[in-house]
Formats: structure tokens, sequence, C-alpha cells
């Protein structure tokens, strides 16, 4: 037999419920930073292996004449990441407001074509993760190379993930209050 929760709702989702932190008045600028932050990772994750890759070289032979590695980072594997670039773009050039349709923008069809443009920025991220992915595994697991050589593949999903994150933080920071906003109604 359990005992019921102390603090039960039942109109919770979570069993186990998240975190409440609270930034106070800085919630959007701390947002706004961690996004910028995970999107400098993400980038220099990606360069990082694009950089190893350039100058690679085999981890066998003799020390005087090494073998050219057997794989590098091309542009089949910038493709996914220039996807969820895109999809992030997109997402962040609209109004949100329009999407929600709380104002009256007196065209029915800016909320819908809004959502369209939402939805095609998320699946061209989605698309972007799923590229990456499909990169890492034919490209770098199946041949089975060494796991060096399989840091390129684990950084361009880690780039696009990072990405994913980065818009839907920078999403949640954009629609929280300011402290500079004033809400002036008749």
């Amino acid at each position: 037999m359990s005992l019921p929760r102390s603090q039960y709702d039942p109109r919770r989702v979570c069993l186990n419920p998240f975190p409440n932190v609270d930034f106070g008045k800085h919630r959007r600028t701390v947002g706004v930073y961690l996004s910028g932050a995970l999107f400098a990772l993400a980038y220099w994750v990606f360069l990082d292996a694009c950089i190893i890759s350039k100058h690679a070289k085999a981890p066998w032979g003799p020390p005087d004449d090494p073998a050219p590695a057997p794989v590098h980072v091309t542009f089949v594997d910038w493709i996914p990441g220039l996807c969820s670039l895109l999809g992030f773009l997109v997402i962040n050039l609209i109004d949100k407001d329009r999407v929600r349709g709380d104002e009256n923008f007196g065209d029915a069809r800016a909320v819908w074509r809004a959502r369209l443009f939402l939805f095609v920025g998320f699946a061209l991220m989605a698309g972007g993760l799923a590229g990456s992915v499909t990169v890492l595994v034919i490209k770098y697991i199946m041949p089975e190379y060494p796991d060096a050589f399989k840091y390129y593949g684990y950084a361009n999903v880690t780039q696009n993930v990072a990405l994913m994150l980065s818009v839907v933080i920078l999403w949640m920071a954009q629609n929280t209050p300011s402290e500079y906003e004033y809400n002036l109604t008749l």
C-alpha cells in the first residue's frame, strides 16, 4: 500500500516535479546568455572536429612516413549543421505574438502563416539532427573506424543537439516578460 504524497496534484503530468528555479528579474538575461553559450559551444565542438580532421594522420605505420587518415570531415558533414542553423534563424525571426494570435493583426491568415513558418523552422532543426545521426552511423560507425575518427560524427550530433537546445531556451527567454516591459491597456 502506498501513501498519498503530501504535495500531490492530480493535474500534474510528471511524477517528479521540475525544480522551480527563480532567477527573479534576470530570467530573460540568463536565458539569452545560456542560449548564446550553447550556440557557441555547438560551433566550437564542430569546428574543433574540422580542425582535427584537417591535420589527422592514421595511427599506424612508421612515424617518418605517416599514412593519410582514412576519413575526413567533408561538406556532407556540414549540411546538417547548416540546416539546423537555417531552422534556428527561421524560428527566431517569427513574431511570437503572431504565433499565439494574442493581438488582433487584422489578418486571420497571419497566425496560420506564422505557425507554418514555425513548423518549417522546427522541421529544419529536426532534419539537421536526423541528418547528423545518419552521417554518424553511415560514415563513421558502419565502416568501423578507430574511435579517434568517430569523434567527427559525435561532434556533428553534439552541434545539432546544442543548437536545438539553444533555440528552445532562446524561445522561452524571449517569451518571458522583461523588467522594462510595460503593459498598457485602455
